[in-house]
């Protein structure tokens, strides 16, 4: 416990480099409450210093095993609702309809196309961002991935949290 307060308070300082970010990341995801690691991922995702939910959703993607791919896939379509066959559909070949994705349909789907999708699903529903955050607290080392300036800061948006929890 000692070490994972340590490591907040690095964050919480603005003392921590992007260098130790991943390490710092892991021993953060594996010790804090779901929760609070989603808004921390959230705080990434709308921070104005990464790339754009869609893209680093893409990379994310991009490094992802099938089962993972599909995972994502499978969430996207579930928060969508009815409207996931108009944005998911096509990168399926399934024209209007998504069932539920295997890893081997998902291996097929180009890390663009995702991203053009996350960024089709944000402008029908913003609050996809808070979606994609939980899905994402559950597969916290794909967010690894995404390098250290968006792990710096959603481990600043989780030191913040549990300072104040």
């Amino acid at each position: 416990m000692a070490l994972l307060e340590d490591i907040l308070n690095r964050y919480l300082g603005g003392a921590a480099g992007a260098n130790s970010a991943a390490e710092d990341f892991s021993h953060v995801a594996q010790n804090v409450p779901p929760d609070v690691l989603s808004k921390g991922i959230g705080a990434a995702f709308g921070s104005n210093a990464t790339p754009d939910v869609g893209q680093m959703v893409a990379q994310t993607f991009a490094n992802a095993t099938p089962e993972q791919r599909a995972a994502l896939l499978n969430h996207l379509a579930e928060m969508l609702g009815p409207n996931a066959g108009a944005v998911l559909g096509g990168l399926l070949g399934q024209g209007g309809a998504v069932g539920s994705v295997t890893a081997d349909q998902a291996q097929q789907v180009d890390p663009q196309q995702v991203q053009v999708a996350v960024t089709q699903a944000q402008r029908h529903d913003p609050g996809i961002v808070d979606g994609l955050s939980d899905f994402y607290a559950q597969h916290s080392g794909l967010i690894k991935t995404l390098g250290g300036a968006a792990l710096t800061i959603a481990l600043a948006k989780i030191s913040q949290h549990m300072k104040t929890a």
